[in-house]
């Protein structure tokens, strides 16, 4: 069992298909919210309820892992390091024991919500991930960026920061 085995629901499918899955029954219901409520109000709850969702999942994926709240997140991070690899390209540019910086230079994710034309949906259950994996570090790990590819821009741009052990 890996630790993000809750997230995936089933290890045996990538998590770009796994994406693509929920991405055939989330759409249609935003683009049906959007239609009776108006793109403002239906975005704010469709954000809303899957902010809350990764949150509450990603808190308790930390919580099944012991140790301090820097391994808690070393290993979350690196089992999603472990199944985006073949989806991402990625291009390092710090890693040491102060920092972690690095970008990501093409995204199957991206492409696959910008093609539908929903990429607001892609970056909140894929790129807003990152955050709520961090936060499994507590204090000891922050992630900033400043830019996503999902978002329209070239380059996603990782910047973790670790507090002095």
């Amino acid at each position: 069992m890996g630790v993000l085995d809750d997230y995936l629901v089933d290890p045996n499918i990538s998590l770009l298909e796994k994406t693509r899955i929920q991405a055939q029954v989330l759409v249609p219901v935003l683009r049906a919210l959007r239609s009776e409520l108006g793109k403002e109000k239906a975005d704010a709850i469709v954000k809303q309820a899957l902010r809350g969702w990764s949150k509450q999942l990603f808190a308790a994926v930390g919580d099944s892992v012991d140790g301090s709240p820097r391994r808690k997140w070393a290993a979350m991070h690196t089992a999603m390091a472990d199944i985006t690899e073949r989806e991402v390209t990625v291009e390092m540019r710090r890693h040491d024991n102060e920092a972690l910086e690095f970008d990501v230079t093409q995204c199957r994710f991206a492409e696959f919500f910008r093609a539908l034309g929903e990429p607001e949906i892609g970056a909140l259950l894929i790129c807003e991930a990152d955050f709520d994996i961090a936060a499994a570090g507590g204090g000891d790990v922050s992630l900033t960026r400043d830019q996503t590819i999902m978002q329209g821009a070239p380059s996603c741009t990782f910047r973790y920061r670790f507090a002095p052990r």
